[in-house]
């Protein structure tokens, strides 16, 4: 790595899949509405239509959800309030380890901390408030505030203009390896998320290190 070590000035961090459970992923999805008896098969087939503009926040949470399940499944008698809160309830914390690591971090005040992620704006807000994520980054970087999602280019160059830094200074940290090409095509450094002691140990080679 011809990187000089020290430096990296911001890190960007993916959210689900590295820090958090994903928002709302199949195997979610097949266990909130299955439970709630919608057909699986119908709600798949509108989600990713549906999900390319929630995601990118050009849609609510409220206009995804009716487009494809309250609208399309009027004898279940449900509600956005019903379903919403089960929504939410699939996060969880996945690795508690990388949330003591991005504690380190931020208290040693050595580098910009921001999110990266692709999210829908109502579901990135609920999991910042409700796992406390707030206070542990400097700003954040999501599709449901951009309008663009990973792996496009556009999503990075945007992350890239707010840091006010040159890419070769920023670090980016994801679980998808697609994503991690992407951002190095720009010239960000990439580590693709496997584990956490995999992290802290690859975090080294860039002169990151924290107790």
């Amino acid at each position: 790595m011809s990187l000089p070590l020290g430096s990296i000035r911001t890190i960007f961090w993916d959210i689900g899949g590295v820090i958090l459970t994903n928002g709302w992923d199949r195997s979610q999805r097949t266990r909130v509405l299955g439970r709630l008896g919608v057909d699986l098969v119908a709600y798949e087939q509108m989600h990713d239509r549906a999900n390319y503009y929630w995601e990118r926040g050009l849609i609510t949470a409220e206009d995804f959800f009716l487009q494809t399940v309250l609208r399309p499944n009027p004898r279940l008698n449900l509600t956005f309030d019903i379903l919403w809160p089960q929504v939410c309830a699939e996060s969880k914390v996945l690795q508690p380890d990388c949330l003591d690591l991005l504690a380190a971090l931020r208290q040693s005040g050595r580098w910009r901390l921001a999110t990266l992620n692709n999210e829908s704006r109502e579901l990135n807000e609920y999991r910042l408030d409700n796992f406390k994520l707030r206070c542990l980054f400097d700003y954040f970087i999501c599709s449901g505030y951009v309008h663009e999602m990973k792996p496009a280019l556009g999503i990075f160059e945007t992350a890239i203009g707010v840091s006010g830094f040159p890419p070769h200074t920023a670090l980016f940290i994801d679980d998808k390896q697609e994503n991690c090409d992407a951002a190095a095509t720009l010239g960000i450094n990439t580590i693709c998320f496997q584990s956490s002691a995999q992290l802290r140990e690859e975090l080294t080679n860039y002169g990151i290190e924290v107790q």
